[in-house]
């Protein structure tokens, strides 16, 4: 069996982009931990011992909570742009309509512009662990990557409802999530030898 950690990342801090000059993309990828995110990082942290190996998409704050991880487990932080947050697809905050979230959610290949739509991130991610997975077998692995694309990567093995006015997610009638992804929210998924999804958890206890 192989276990394999998905976190979302820690809190970022967002500055004042009135006078940044980056695509929207950049800006995205350059988002640091607050200091409160910093030390939530450090923190959840001491939940991982004797992880074989650690993934984090490439963004600055991914890396930024990867690290607590590394340092405490002695390991490298293996670099995967795949594990990446969904492209917007436009250059400004402003040109993303107010409905987007929910209307992507629920239409797999809408997007924006050059952005990405449901389906390409969820194939991208699925992807990517799926190659994790073949590199590493039988390890214990984490992952640390972006809300919105670990939510279109669990699409691929949960069913989804909302109840509440909230998104709720469901493994085999068991509730994983509902509502929004906490930082740092984990969850364990356990793999058979053919790379075949055993069971999800949502590790409450970090």
């Amino acid at each position: 069996m192989t276990t394999l950690y998905i976190m979302r990342h820690s809190k970022s801090m967002k500055g004042d982009n009135t006078c940044n000059t980056d695509s929207l993309q950049v800006q995205n990828e350059k988002y640091i931990l607050s200091v409160e995110g910093e030390k939530l990082a450090e923190e959840k942290a001491k939940y991982f011992n004797n992880i074989d190996v650690l993934y984090s998409s490439n963004y600055v704050r991914t890396i930024c909570t990867a690290k607590y991880i590394a340092e405490r487990n002695n390991i490298e932080i293996n670099i995967e742009s795949d594990l990446g947050e969904r492209k917007f697809g436009v250059n400004t905050w402003e040109e993303i309509p107010d409905n987007f979230e929910r209307r992507q959610f629920l239409d797999e290949n809408y997007k924006l512009g050059d952005g990405e739509c449901q389906k390409e991130v969820k194939d991208r991610m699925y992807n990517c662990i799926m190659k994790i997975l073949n590199n590493n077998k039988y390890k214990t692995i984490v992952v640390v990557s972006h809300a919105t694309a670990i939510s279109f990567l669990l699409k691929k093995w949960c069913d989804i409802e909302i109840v509440d006015d909230k998104l709720q997610y469901k493994y085999r009638d068991k509730i994983i999530l509902h509502g929004y992804f906490d930082n740092c929210e984990t969850f364990k998924l356990e793999f058979d030898d053919n790379n075949e999804l055993i069971d999800i958890n949502n590790i409450k206890e970090l």
